[in-house]
């Protein structure tokens, strides 16, 4: 039985990975030029390349063109306040309604008014890393007496992915940071979401 079209669109990306005529972080072709090249649909191209973006062969936006992965560098993060040393990426901010698991997080009534910041944070050679998203009432807070953090295996969002340029569904860690005021009072919380091939926990 021969192979589908998509099949040897992605045989055909592994070869010329595998050969390093497509060395890591080479940019491929858009999905028009591969399938005019490999004479398959655009759909089909789109399907093979997919495929590869899914186990991790190739990396980026799924809308946008992807590259050849690079070996994933693995961190080990040990503090949920330590200073990230490297570029960020694009970030965002707003408000909403804070659910019943903000509203505990933040001590603060159910559907309260409350500030949120999401942040991009880049490695050295400016591919994804990690997303934290903050959320807070009031005015954001600049000083805290502690923090407290909570670790649990998360799966990536599609809008997560998105950002990390990974697919969704991939296995990543979710770590629940709050800081605290020197009364005891939340004054902000956090999600921390780190893709578990690129990062190890170790809390200190």
């Amino acid at each position: 039985m021969q192979p589908a079209p998509y099949q040897r669109v992605a045989a055909e990306i592994r070869r010329r990975i595998l050969s390093g005529e497509w060395p890591a972080g080479h940019q491929l072709p858009s999905q028009a030029d591969l399938a005019a090249e490999l004479d398959v649909t655009i759909a089909e191209a789109r399907r093979g390349m997919a495929v590869l973006r899914q186990v991790g062969v190739l990396e980026g936006r799924a809308r946008a063109r992807l590259w050849v992965a690079h070996p994933p560098a693995v961190r080990t993060l040990l503090s949920v306040d330590g200073d990230w040393p490297h570029p960020r990426g694009e970030g965002a901010a707003g408000s909403r309604r804070a659910d019943a698991d903000l509203a505990v997080r933040l001590g603060v009534p159910e559907r309260a008014l409350v500030r949120w910041h999401r942040e991009e944070l880049l490695d050295p050679d400016l591919r994804p890393s990690h997303l934290i998203t903050t959320w807070w009432s009031g005015a954001r807070p600049k000083q805290w007496a502690r923090a407290e953090a909570e670790v649990v295996l998360h799966h990536l969002t599609s809008a997560e992915g998105e950002h990390l340029g990974l697919p969704g569904g991939m296995p990543a860690w979710l770590i629940q940071r709050t800081r605290y005021s020197s009364t005891g009072r939340p004054v902000e919380t956090a999600d921390m979401v780190l893709p578990a091939d690129r990062w190890r926990v170790r809390l200190r």
